[in-house]
């Protein structure tokens, strides 16, 4: 089997996005991702399969979810798990095209398609039988639902199981859509939020509670219009949110997850003890040497510091680094590395090429020297200002830096093509796996 360490990786020839159904169950993480296992390209929709013990070392297992059915055909899109009766209950969002492009039976013609949400179970985690253990259990059109209504996330509240859709307002407003069920299976409808500040189709919903206090994340999409950056982001803010009766408010000010603007489709879950975790896609607008395209970010806490929310790396991750490299020539440039560095506003640090500096109580980064000329995503980016606090913890590894910035107060992460070794700059320590 193939083995990633520390970022789960698209297998060779294939391609991944969004994450899927991660869920510790029975002392293993299973995170379950978008996937097209023929080519480095989108494509029909599958749900690959990794599990991990401490959310470092990645074991990629046979493919679990794919099209069986009339309503599914065309995909098996985003969507979560939870354990329910001692098994797995998988929900997703099923898609038929209306019309299939002659040309690549991978896409819809017109971009006409039909969505419902589906239900898989799984005895163990491990064995799915794609024939028999599925059923359909909201169709499209019902609950004032249309062909954007999509990645269902589910939670239990009480005795009752609910469920929160993303999808749009006639393509005006990002909007959710909230349901109930007693069994997980027959669904009715409790509530609608809209909000066009979120974008024109609001994808990848995730609402839940953090030491008594609610967080939204969403990916919104059609926010920016620049010509650099992705048009769709990953946003978070703090919510004010009834679980009953699902009344929804959100501010109007939103912050994107990840200000370097590669991270998209976030999925949050709780671990092993008890703490919301989140893991989330990190886009990539080339495959790496025509072989493979998509990866996973590092896992993050999710948490609630003052009023702000915070995504720390996982104190797994941390605790992996535990070898101290004395000097950089020493440092194995072709294994992942972890940087620790208070910067001082004006001072820069070139990573293989890749620039970091504060300027204007901001971080700020380049990888024009790094990544490709084509394609989406920004060369430059930047964090809100800082306050004066610039304590950086900085990940590297094959095709990505992420940069944890004051204990996780922001986060910037790139993917990157053809980083150096070199490492320019005052550095306070470097530590390897």
């Amino acid at each position: 089997m193939i083995q990633d360490i520390l970022h789960l990786r698209a297998p060779e020839g294939s391609w991944i996005n969004d994450p899927n159904g991660l869920i510790y169950y029975k002392g293993k993480y299973h995170l379950f991702f978008q996937h097209f296992p023929y080519a480095p390209e989108w494509g029909t929709m599958h749900w690959g399969h990794a599990v991990s013990t401490d959310l470092i070392h990645w074991e990629h297992l046979p493919v679990a979810l794919f099209p069986t059915k009339e309503y599914d055909k065309n995909g098996v899109f985003s969507g979560c798990a939870v354990e329910k009766d001692e098994q797995l209950y998988f929900y997703y969002t099923a898609v038929k095209y209306l019309e299939t492009d002659p040309e690549n039976i991978h896409r819809a013609a017109g971009d006409r398609y039909e969505t419902s949400q589906a239900l898989m179970t799984s005895k163990d985690g491990f064995h799915f039988d794609n024939w028999k253990d599925k059923r359909q259990v909201i169709t499209c059109g019902v609950f004032g639902l249309d062909a954007n209504a999509r990645d269902p996330k589910v939670w239990r509240y009480h005795d009752e199981w609910y469920m929160i859709l993303g999808g749009t307002d006639g393509g005006r407003a990002a909007q959710v859509t909230f349901c109930k069920s007693r069994d997980g299976i027959q669904w009715e409808y409790v509530n609608r939020y809209r909000n066009a500040r979120y974008g024109r189709i609001l994808e990848c919903p995730d609402i839940f509670c953090v030491d008594g206090d609610y967080i939204f994340l969403g990916s919104g999409m059609y926010l920016m219009d620049d010509g650099e950056n992705y048009a769709s982001q990953a946003l978070c803010v703090p919510a004010v949110f009834e679980e009953g009766s699902c009344s929804l408010q959100l501010p109007e000010q939103y912050h994107y997850i990840d200000y370097g603007l590669d991270l998209y489709a976030p999925q949050t879950n709780l671990d092993a003890q008890g703490r919301r975790f989140m893991i989330a896609w990190m886009r990539m607008p080339e495959a790496v040497e025509d072989r493979w395209n998509g990866m996973m970010c590092l896992p993050r806490l999710v948490e609630i510091r003052e009023g702000q929310i915070f995504f720390p790396v996982h104190p797994s991750v941390a605790d992996a680094f535990s070898k101290k490299v004395p000097d950089l020539e020493q440092l194995d440039g072709d294994m992942p590395y972890r940087i620790r560095v208070t910067m001082k506003n004006g001072e820069r640090l070139n990573i293989g090429g890749y620039q970091i500096w504060i300027w204007d109580d901001c971080l700020r980064t380049d990888r024009s020297h790094v990544f490709p000329v084509k394609g989406e995503g920004c060369r430059r980016a930047s964090t809100p200002p800082l306050c004066g606090k610039y304590e950086l913890d900085i990940f590297v590894d094959r095709q990505i830096i992420e940069i944890y910035v004051n204990g996780g107060q922001y986060v910037l992460s790139h993917i990157v093509y053809g980083l150096g070794q070199n490492i320019q700059g005052r550095i306070e320590s470097v530590w390897q796996m």
